[in-house]
């Protein structure tokens, strides 16, 4: 064999493995986000940088909509997974839900024409008063103690649908974690209950951009399906592992994963 071939065939080996290389540690930082993200929101955070870092060459849109397609089905795996032993308000859950999907495109909308960098020292402000807050209050969220009449929580909670709609839209990290905090903070449901809840609000919005993205052919499957795989998996035992241990464990994720949020913000706004 030519020399010159050898060295094609060389480089083209070391290019497949390196390709091996960073499926796999997306995969693995795929699991450990839909196990983050099945607890307690906020897996996000771990998936989408390492997909920057892993694979520099895709664009933004790429690496957004094939994220969102794994994360999609692992968020369903564990909305499933509670729905057997939580108790789900589905009233509360369907207005948050239309009102995350109503304020998320708005907020889309303005982040387009502001820069989110107005509001990130302010959000960053609110999330270390939040985490402060969690941590202070040992009590909270350890069972349902609703602060709001009955008739009204429905209501209530496509306000916080709303808002954190809006804030997926215009600015993003986090939105579950948010979501989880909102209804235990406002309402007054526990940990479990909250997530159960921020789980199933998470998949309308999830599905209701995959459409847009799978239409204009942005997702890349090649990617996505061991991704996906990886991700239910990691949804499917952080969500066991958060109704088994309950509402103490969640919360002490929560404050774990809201701490990542303000690093993230930080980095961002210093």
């Amino acid at each position: 064999m030519a020399p010159s071939c050898r060295l094609f065939l060389l480089a083209k080996n070391a290019l497949v493995c390196s390709m091996d290389y960073a499926l796999i540690l997306l995969c693995f930082f795929s699991f450990l986000a839909g196990f983050i993200d099945s607890i307690v929101g906020g897996g996000g955070l771990v998936s989408i940088p390492a997909f920057f870092v892993l694979y520099p060459q895709l664009s933004v849109p790429n690496i957004i909509s094939t994220n969102r397609l794994a994360s999609a089905v692992g968020t369903l795996v564990a909305a499933i997974n509670y729905s057997r032993s939580v108790r789900i308000p589905w009233k509360p859950v369907l207005f948050a839900g239309v009102g995350a999907a109503v304020l998320s495109y708005l907020g889309a909308t303005v982040q387009s024409l502001l820069p989110s960098s107005l509001l990130k020292p302010i959000i960053l402000v609110l999330i270390v008063a939040i985490a402060i807050y969690t941590y202070r209050k040992k009590s909270f969220g350890l069972s349902d103690h609703f602060k709001v009449p009955e008739n009204l929580i429905p209501w209530y909670a496509a306000g916080i649908g709303m808002v954190l709609g809006f804030y997926n839209g215009f600015v993003g990290p986090g939105t579950g974690s948010l979501l989880v905090f909102g209804f235990v903070s406002v309402i007054g449901y526990s940990f479990l209950s909250a997530s159960a809840m921020a789980k199933i609000i998470n998949v309308i919005a999830d599905v209701a951009s995959l459409v847009f993205f799978l239409m204009h052919g942005q997702v890349l499957f090649h990617l996505a399906l061991p991704m996906m795989v990886c991700n239910v998996a990691g949804s499917y035992t952080g969500s066991r592992m958060a109704v088994l241990r309950g509402n103490g464990f969640i919360r002490r994720v929560f404050i774990v994963v809201v701490s990542g949020i303000i690093l993230r913000f930080a980095w961002d706004v210093f």
